[in-house]
């Protein structure tokens, strides 16, 4: 049984107590907030487990083995590199770090001491993106010529990161996982509407060999939430919709046919194809649930996670090189340049 702490209980931090009091694997030992009334609520809800607003004591307690963080993220490398001095395995809510250079450090501190150092990328254990995962390992697709993500709805503002920090950090961690290639440069546009506050809207651009772009549309400033990827390959297209009830997948038979005529070379035809469409099983399993105890699986075990902490480098460098664009207005950040961070 796995002692946890979880340090942070606003928006995302319920929802990891509740799947880690859940889990049998893992005991809850402690929650913090420095709010009282946010102790309190959860105190409401789980009565015997200790509260306190003093991170140091979740941290230093000898009975906790692993700390997950959910707090805003001007603060995950001060809490992560603390809990991995002491010893402690750590979850840490995306992004991994404010910087790449802190990432880089908390990979190295949990490497130094053998620790499981595990990035929040809920989306990935979704049964929706492991089943995208394994349609396109499959060949299924075909070619994969695009992929293009709209995130939008209405909030929620933050107040110390932009809005690629806060919400197209899902989307590259979803092609991080599905993609085997890595980006090889990223362009980003985008803008703030509130004096003083930071972008509240970005559309970045990620280029790839072999013809594959991305495209990826996040705002908080939308009249509806809208969470639609769509895959398009060669011989098949994957429509996902998160906000489907139960047909989150779809895949279409769906594409183009290109036809040379021989006797007149500079003329190419086109075809169309439609076939049918069909919608996989999904594991219908909490993505939490499932993470949490994967998390666990990995601290017994001593294996790496599927969001690991260089996982979690890669996206955080994405989003600096998509920052550094965007201050350019759009010039194009070739990814094995340094990129300075937003």
């Amino acid at each position: 049984m796995i002692g946890i702490g979880v340090i942070g209980l606003g928006y995302w931090g319920p929802n990891l107590l509740r799947n880690v009091a859940e889990s049998p694997g893992a005991s809850l030992r402690t929650m913090c907030d420095v709010r009282a009334d946010r102790l309190a609520l959860a105190a409401a809800r789980y009565p015997g487990v200790k509260a306190t607003r003093d991170p140091g004591e979740v941290i230093n307690d000898p009975s906790i083995a692993a700390v997950a963080i959910a707090t805003p993220v001007s603060m995950h490398f001060e809490l992560a590199m603390a809990a991995l001095a002491a010893g402690k395995h750590v979850l840490v809510e995306k992004p991994l770090a404010p910087s790449s250079e802190q990432g880089r450090r908390l990979i190295d501190e949990a490497d130094r001491r053998g620790l499981v150092l595990m990035v929040d990328h809920t989306f990935v254990y979704t049964g929706a993106v492991r089943k995208i995962g394994a349609l396109l390992a499959s060949g299924e697709l075909g070619d994969l010529y695009y992929y293009d993500s709209v995130r939008v709805n209405l909030g929620l503002f933050q107040h110390d990161v932009n809005v690629i920090w806060d919400l197209a950090v899902h989307d590259l961690s979803i092609v991080d996982y599905v993609l085997p290639a890595r980006p090889r440069a990223v362009s980003a546009t985008g803008v703030s509407h509130v004096a003083g506050g930071h972008e509240n809207i970005a559309y970045l651009t990620l280029f790839y060999d072999n013809n594959l772009i991305g495209h990826i549309h996040v705002n908080w400033l939308a009249p509806v939430k809208i969470r639609r990827t769509l895959f398009g390959g060669s011989q098949k297209m994957i429509v996902y919709d998160d906000l489907e009830p139960s047909e989150k997948i779809k895949v279409y038979d769906k594409g183009i046919t290109l036809n040379n005529n021989p006797e007149r070379v500079y003329q190419m035809l086109v075809g169309y194809r439609a076939g049918d469409m069909w919608a996989p099983q999904l594991d219908a399993a909490e993505a939490l649930r499932t993470e949490i105890g994967h998390f666990v699986d990995c601290v017994e075990r001593g294996t790496p996670p599927m969001t690991d902490g260089h996982s979690g480098l890669r996206v955080v460098r994405l989003v600096e090189a998509a920052c550094a664009s965007m201050a350019a207005r759009g010039r194009l950040i070739e990814l094995d340049a340094p990129a300075a961070s937003c």
